[in-house]
């Protein structure tokens, strides 16, 4: 919930210098889509938003639907982010609902899962994970997969590369396990406290396919450095 319409040109202006070996996608909040669908016109930057009402349109006010998100240009919604299990209360089923919409408007979601420290400090962080993978996709599900570990985000703490890349490799088996052949190439990122002193290590973490930033895109130089540090190919 940050940004301003009068900051867009600039920042719109310094995403069109992003290196040409990454796919870079920006979701802003919803007052700012459509302006930023055009200032973006004529670049490989991808539009999205964070999130989307499950129902395809109706009395319910103070939602957004995919279709509408569609209109003015987005092409992904994130689902399931962290912030909105915990302060909306949304469920798997939820979820799963959400993800379902984003599909039938021809939008690509990318579904967040992770756990909680207390989650974690009991052994249960790779149970809860796949739980929520589970029961938030589709056995046809074809978009991404971001793995925020919850305790992360905005603290400054972050997971270890092995910590990283165990909870990607059990995110993969989950994968497999859940949609068979797709599992293999469905791509998972990481998000949580990634920032331009650390993201090129993190990236090159096996299973990694990319990075889910939070209050490190704010500045479109820190979110251009993170984008510099990815690994070719």
């Amino acid at each position: 919930m940050h940004g301003k319409l009068a900051e867009i040109g600039a920042y719109a202006e310094a995403l069109r210098q992003a290196p040409g070996h990454v796919d870079l996608l920006i979701c802003p909040p919803f007052t700012l889509l459509d302006r930023f669908n055009a200032a973006l016109a004529g670049s490989t930057v991808a539009l999205g938003g964070q999130d989307c009402a499950p129902c395809p349109q109706g009395a319910h006010t103070g939602d957004v639907s995919a279709a509408m998100l569609s209109e003015v240009g987005a092409q992904y919604v994130i689902l399931g982010h962290s912030e909105r299990r915990e302060d909306h209360g949304e469920t798997n089923a939820d979820v799963a609902a959400k993800v379902a919409a984003a599909v039938a408007a021809g939008l690509t979601p990318i579904v967040c899962v992770g756990e909680t420290e207390a989650q974690r400090d009991a052994g249960e962080a790779k149970t809860v994970v796949r739980s929520q993978l589970i029961h938030s996709l589709p056995e046809d599900f074809t978009g991404v997969v971001a793995y925020e570990p919850i305790w992360a985000i905005g603290t400054g703490r972050t997971p270890t590369e092995a910590d990283v890349a165990a909870m990607h490799a059990a995110i993969r088996a989950a994968l497999v396990e859940h949609l068979g052949e797709t599992g293999t190439g469905t791509k998972i990122l990481y998000g949580g406290s990634v920032k331009p002193g650390n993201a090129a290590a993190l990236l090159a973490v096996p299973e990694v396919g990319g990075a889910l930033v939070g209050g490190a895109s704010l500045a479109a130089a820190d979110l251009l450095a993170i984008a510099a540090g990815a690994p070719c190919g």
